[in-house]
C-alpha cells in the first residue's frame, strides 16, 4: 500500500501561538503553496486515545508517521498534514490532517474543539469521525460539534441571508465516514443481517414527536442528516491484543487482527475511490493552503467563518499568484528565446508568442476570472 510521499514525514499545520490563538505554520503553508495539482484532503476527528493516528498512517500507506503513543497523554495538538502522492488519482495530491483529540481531560477547552473541529469541516473533502464501542445515544451526544456548525460557520456574507442553510452546507461540506473501532457486536437487526452503512442510518433515525427530549435526541442525528450528504460506516474489530496495542507502530501486518486488516484496507481503498479534490463554489478545483489562511483569520479576528466571503478571498489570493506565476514565465521565456541581437520585428514576434504561452499560464490558474 506505500505510495511514497512528497513529505517524508508529517508537519503541524495549525497550532496555538503564545497568545493561545490558532495560525497557519510558515512550514506548512510552504509545502501546501508548492502544490500545483489539485488536492484531495482526508481528515480524521474524535475523541483522544481512539486510535486516529493509525488510520491516517495507514492512508500514507505507512506504518507510522503521525503520532500515536500508549499513554492516556494525548499525543496530537493542533492539526497535523501530511502530503503524499494520491495512489489512484494521477496527477492529484492527497493531503492528510490528523487533529488533536476532542474531549482531553487535560486541556479543557470546549470552545478550541468546537473551532478544531469546523476547520477540518470547512477544509475537508472527507471527514473521518472515529469513535469507540458503538454507535447509541452517547456516542451521538459526544458528537455535539456537529450541532454546533451553524453557530460557528455562515454560508451567506450578509446576515439573514442563509434561508435554506442545510442545502447550502451539503454543498459545501465534506464526504462523512464513521469509523467506530473495537466493535464487538454482530451486525444483525430482527435476525436479520446488516450492513455497516445500515447500522449507521439506523441510529440516525429520528424519533417522532416534538417534546424537550426528543427534540434534544433529534439535534446531533438532524445535523449529520442534513449537513453530509454522503455518510458511510466502518466498523472495525479490535486490532491485537491489550498488549501489543502498546506497540502499533512496530506490528507486522501478520501480527494484526486479519479481520481488521481486511476492513482496515477496505476503508482505505474506500477512500481513495470516493474522496473528491478539495472544490470552492462554481465547482473550482483549489490546489494551496489560501482556506486555511482565510478561516484561521477569521477566527483570529473573533468573526464566523463566512463560506462565501471565503470564497472571494481565495479568488484574489489565487489570481495574484496566477499573475506571478504568468509573469515569471513570461520573462523567463523571453530571456530563452529572445537571441541578440534582433531586429524590432523579431522582437515583435518572439515577445506574442511568450505573451501567449503566459497568458494560457494565467488562465490555467485564475478563479473565476469574469472580467478577463
Amino acid at each position: 500500500m506505500a505510495c511514497g510521499g512528497l513529505m517524508s514525514a508529517p508537519v503541524c499545520l495549525i497550532e496555538n501561538d503564545e497568545n493561545g490563538k490558532l495560525h497557519v505554520k510558515k512550514e506548512a503553508r510552504d509545502i501546501l503553496d508548492g502544490i500545483n495539482e489539485p488536492v484531495v484532503v482526508v481528515s480524521v476527528v474524535g475523541l483522544y486515545r481512539t486510535g486516529k493516528s493509525y488510520l491516517m498512517n495507514r492512508l500514507a500507506g505507512q506504518q507510522s508517521g503521525f503520532a500515536l503513543g500508549s499513554t492516556i497523554e494525548s499525543k496530537t495538538k493542533g492539526i497535523w498534514m501530511w502530503c503524499v502522492p494520491h495512489p489512484n488519482k494521477k496527477g492529484h495530491t492527497m493531503v492528510l490532517l490528523d487533529t488533536e483529540g476532542l474531549g482531553d481531560v487535560e486541556k479543557g477547552d470546549e470552545k478550541h474543539d468546537t473551532w478544531i473541529f469546523c476547520l477540518v469541516v470547512l477544509l475537508s473533502s472527507t471527514l473521518v469521525y472515529n469513535s469507540l464501542g458503538v454507535i447509541d445515544n452517547m456516542a451521538l451526544e459526544k458528537l455535539h460539534y456537529v450541532t454546533e456548525l451553524t453557530e460557528n460557520i455562515r454560508v451567506k456574507a450578509e446576515v439573514g441571508q442563509d434561508k435554506d442553510r442545510s442545502a447550502d452546507f451539503m454543498r459545501f461540506f465534506p464526504s462523512f465516514v464513521w469509523a467506530v473501532r473495537d466493535f464487538t457486536l454482530q451486525l444483525i437487526k430482527e435476525d436479520k443481517p446488516i450492513t455497516s452503512d445500515e447500522y449507521l442510518e439506523g441510529a440516525l433515525k429520528l424519533k417522532p414527536g416534538s417534546s424537550p427530549q426528543t427534540e434534544q435526541y433529534n439535534l446531533p442525528r438532524r445535523c449529520l442528516r442534513q449537513f453530509f450528504a454522503v455518510r458511510k460506516c466502518f466498523v472495525f474489530p479490535r486490532p491485537a491484543s491489550t498488549q501489543n496495542m502498546r506497540r502499533m507502530e512496530e506490528l507486522s501486518e501478520k501480527e494484526l487482527d486479519s479481520e481488521f486488516l481486511e476492513q482496515a484496507n477496505t476503508f482505505c481503498h474506500y477512500v481513495y475511490n470516493h474522496a473528491e479534490p478539495k472544490t470552492i463554489s462554481g465547482g473550482r478545483t483549489i490546489t494551496g493552503t489560501a482556506l486555511a489562511e482565510v478561516y484561521i483569520e477569521a477566527i483570529r479576528s473573533g468573526n464566523v467563518p463566512c463560506l462565501e466571503n471565503a470564497v472571494d478571498a481565495v479568488v484574489k489570493i489565487q489570481n495574484v499568484r496566477a499573475v506571478e506565476r504568468a509573469m515569471q514565465f513570461y520573462m523567463t521565456e523571453m530571456l530563452s528565446i529572445a537571441p541578440l541581437p534582433m531586429r524590432p520585428e523579431e522582437l515583435s514576434d518572439i515577445h506574442k508568442i511568450a505573451e501567449k504561452k503566459a497568458i494560457e499560464v494565467f488562465i490555467t490558474m485564475t478563479f473565476n476570472d469574469n472580467d478577463q
